[in-house]
């Protein structure tokens, strides 16, 4: 179920934010509006090299995963997460609140299926709405 809801949230956000850069690009032009708009860093969570850990060590990789996010989350960097449910190459989404790529690729790469092997990321500089910083984790 909670797959579910991320994934619904997901999408939900992405309509959000298509539908949001297209009407502050009519009324301004090209230029969205910075009190409504910002950059975030988005990374892909792809299937990293070495996904060979027994169940027991990659479930203990998983519950490392998971205390990174919300550590991240609690320290307002990750405002949103989830997988993907098609079980493809990547495997789900940071969006991250941070000043630069720089401390993007810090901060994912001290995740613990990075560490592994198990994920790598992928990760791009992204506009979105403002107000996704006010998603709670609670």
């Amino acid at each position: 179920m909670k797959n579910n809801t991320f994934s619904l949230l997901i999408l939900g956000l992405l309509i959000l934010t298509g539908n949001q850069l297209s009407a502050q690009e009519s009324k301004k032009g090209n230029e969205p509006d910075p009190e409504k708009m910002t950059t975030y860093f988005m990374a892909f969570l792809k299937i990293g090299p070495d996904r060979s850990h027994d169940s027991v060590t990659a479930a203990k990789i998983q519950e490392g995963h998971m205390a990174h996010i919300m550590k991240m989350a609690g320290e307002k960097k990750l405002v949103l997460a989830g997988p993907f449910m098609d079980k493809g190459d990547i495997r789900g989404i940071f969006i991250l609140n941070v000043a630069t790529m720089e401390e993007a690729i810090e901060l994912t790469s001290q995740d613990p299926a990075v560490k592994a092997g198990r994920l790598s990321m992928e990760i791009h500089p992204w506009y979105g709405p403002v107000k996704l910083k006010e998603i709670n984790w609670d």
